[in-house]
């Protein structure tokens, strides 16, 4: 069986954190990992011009984590301060791989950052710092191989995928989706009421077309190697393959 190409855009170190005066693109290896136990071969797209034809070169778009959001609404300096922006070429650049994977019709997975993404795209709207802007919310940056559970809305493709209605998740964030976009919805919460994952509805409840796989999850199931996480690679790549040419 040919194994489906996905795409992951790499992120962008343009402030010199890795050494001074080189701008690198980098990512976490686990991602790649995941497609490849999942059966997908996993291909990294650096920033360049030709986004339709990266499109046009892959089955599947993979949107990883990343750096903060800016934020809508004013915060303060403090808080502010505590935000690690996402350069702006790497966010274009996102969205426009986004865009461009939706015209095709191509399934999305978007983890953490890569979620964040997909609601602002669609015009949702994010929460910058959950602790200020969220105060009746609980701990969401939590030790890397610490869980809390979500709540998985009743048929949701999350929830067929997850064969469960409620799973522990691992949590690393501070930033989160206040509302979905356009053309999606809630797919789980955490118990505090936090959106944990979003997914693509049909704009027509009529229409006789698949839902497109268009899928974010708050928490990041690369780091995660459970049965959980595999399943969730594996519905991705599966859809993935069905674009294949």
């Amino acid at each position: 069986m040919h194994r489906p190409r996905i795409g992951i855009p790499l992120s962008l170190d343009d402030r010199g954190r890795w050494r001074a005066e080189r701008t690198y693109h980098y990512i976490d290896r686990s991602y790649a990992d995941a497609i490849d136990r999942a059966g997908g071969v996993a291909l990294h797209l650096p920033i360049q011009s030709d986004v339709a034809g990266l499109v046009d070169a892959i089955d599947g778009l993979l949107l990883p984590g990343g750096d903060d959001f800016p934020s809508d609404a004013p915060l303060a300096p403090e808080i502010e301060a505590l935000l690690d922006l996402v350069p702006a070429a790497q966010l274009a650049f996102d969205r426009m791989l986004f865009d461009a994977a939706c015209a095709r019709g191509l399934p999305v997975l978007g983890i953490c950052y890569g979620m964040q993404l997909m609601a602002i795209a669609a015009g949702g709207l994010l929460d910058a710092h959950l602790p200020s802007q969220r105060p009746d919310a609980g701990p969401h940056k939590l030790a890397p191989d610490a869980r809390h559970p979500i709540a998985i809305v009743p048929g949701s493709r999350l929830a067929a995928i997850a064969g469960a209605s409620s799973l522990p998740v691992n949590s690393l964030h501070h930033q989160g989706v206040r509302t979905p976009g356009r053309g999606q919805r809630i797919a789980a919460r955490s118990a505090d009421g936090v959106i944990e994952a979003i997914e693509a509805i049909d704009a027509d409840p009529q229409a006789k077309t698949a839902t497109p796989f268009r899928l974010g999850v708050q928490w990041h199931p690369e780091k995660q190697r459970d049965a959980f996480a595999d399943r969730l690679f594996a519905a991705f790549v599966d859809a993935a393959r069905g674009t294949e040419r």
